[in-house]
């Protein structure tokens, strides 16, 4: 498994981080025991994954809690979030939430907190009221270094992670970005480079990447909405599976290897699936040329997410 330095926060960090959300929520959603979920978590550790992302929301830090116990606690880089998009967040609020995290994860500290899923009309009042309270549980040792995380479904060109550059409060950013919509290259690594802010990538992998004939519907959708010409489309994807063995390996590898990338989650539910992934970042970067070429296909795509056109 390859490392890398996760930004300023100087932790290293696998390439591939374990999301422990999305579709499968390491198995919840696919009727593993937690007993089962939790020895999922171990068999990616054992595999050099040392980064898990988890949520309040997910339901999953009890299990990735029990995963942990007899493993080295300094080697494992642990991330979790305190929604914010339905409810607003009160510093007592966010307190009580991350001494649940830590009871569920059953540490004493967290490396990476998170505000998750911020809205840009959001964003000032979580500055104003709630990053004191972060700066708090630093102080107490509660966390080590925060982050933010956006809503990307609705947020589709980065428009709240501009502002929270241009402050330069946050160690970490979870970014939207795949070979999709790109958007984020400019609006966000750029600058996030400039000021060695970490990058975790979510979407690379949504239902327009899962499979040839859904990427045929979500590009058909977006030459109708002229957001891609149609004759760039000739011979793809057949020139991006002639180098990789499936879209979801491709499109893992392509958000890897994106210049101020640090960590790329992927979710899994079962063993099979979770090595598959690992086979995925285990290979070899993608041509350049493959790469300038989907860079040059998806230049003017910035309405949809990969998961619904």
């Amino acid at each position: 498994m390859q490392t890398t330095i996760l930004g300023r926060t100087n932790l290293t960090v696998s390439r591939m981080g374990l999301g422990a959300g999305g579709h499968s929520r390491i198995g919840r959603n696919a009727d593993l025991t937690d007993a089962q979920s939790a020895d999922l978590v171990r068999r990616a550790l054992d595999h050099g994954v040392n980064f898990i992302d988890t949520a309040e929301g997910y339901g999953t830090e009890a299990i990735i809690g029990q995963a942990l116990q007899d493993r080295d606690r300094t080697s494992i880089v642990l991330s979790t979030k305190k929604s914010t998009r339905h409810e607003q967040v009160t510093p007592d609020a966010l307190r009580a939430s991350l001494d649940q995290s830590l009871k569920h994860l059953r540490t004493d500290y967290i490396d990476l907190y998170n505000l998750h899923g911020v809205v840009p009309q959001d964003y000032a009042y979580l500055v104003n009221d709630i990053y004191p309270a972060l700066q708090k549980a630093q102080q107490q040792g509660k966390i080590r270094f925060v982050g933010l995380s956006e809503m990307f479904n609705e947020d589709f060109e980065h428009t709240m992670l501009q502002q929270a550059l241009a402050d330069d409060l946050w160690d970490v950013l979870m970014v939207g970005f795949n070979l999709l919509n790109q958007t984020a290259r400019a609006k966000v690594f750029a600058q996030a480079i400039a000021q060695n802010v970490g990058i975790q990538i979510m979407f690379a992998v949504r239902k327009a990447l899962s499979h040839p004939d859904n990427l045929r519907a979500f590009t058909d959708a977006l030459v109708e909405k002229g957001q891609i010409d149609p004759v760039d489309l000739d011979a793809f994807p057949d020139f991006l599976l002639a180098e990789a063995p499936s879209l979801p390996d491709a499109a893992y590898r392509f958000c890897r290897d994106e210049p101020g990338v640090h960590v790329v989650l992927s979710g899994t539910g079962n063993a099979a699936h979770l090595d598959a992934n690992l086979a995925s970042f285990a290979r070899p970067p993608l041509t350049q040329q493959t790469r300038d070429r989907l860079i040059h296909i998806f230049r003017r795509v910035n309405s949809t997410t990969g998961q619904a056109v």
